[in-house]
């Protein structure tokens, strides 16, 4: 049960948009490599789809840090 927790802290930590973006990065690869046959694709393609997860995570993380609006009424 521990090994477990550990496993899924360490891959999911607090981000598990990382870990699904990953996963999503790498299938979407794999799928290329099958369907169009061309490795050159995915040498082009998977950089591009990990940049795109990482862009995406660190405009989650700064929505969630930014602090709520405030109303020019309460003063």
């Amino acid at each position: 049960m521990a090994f477990g927790r550990f496993w899924l802290d360490f891959l999911v930590g607090d981000t598990p948009e990382l870990l699904v973006g990953s996963l999503l990065a790498i299938g979407a690869a794999a799928l290329l490599v099958h369907g169009v046959g061309v490795r050159a694709v995915v040498v082009v393609a998977l950089p591009v789809l990990v940049l795109v997860t990482l862009v995406l995570s660190s405009l989650r993380a700064r929505a969630r840090a930014r602090p709520p609006a405030r109303s020019h009424d309460a003063e």
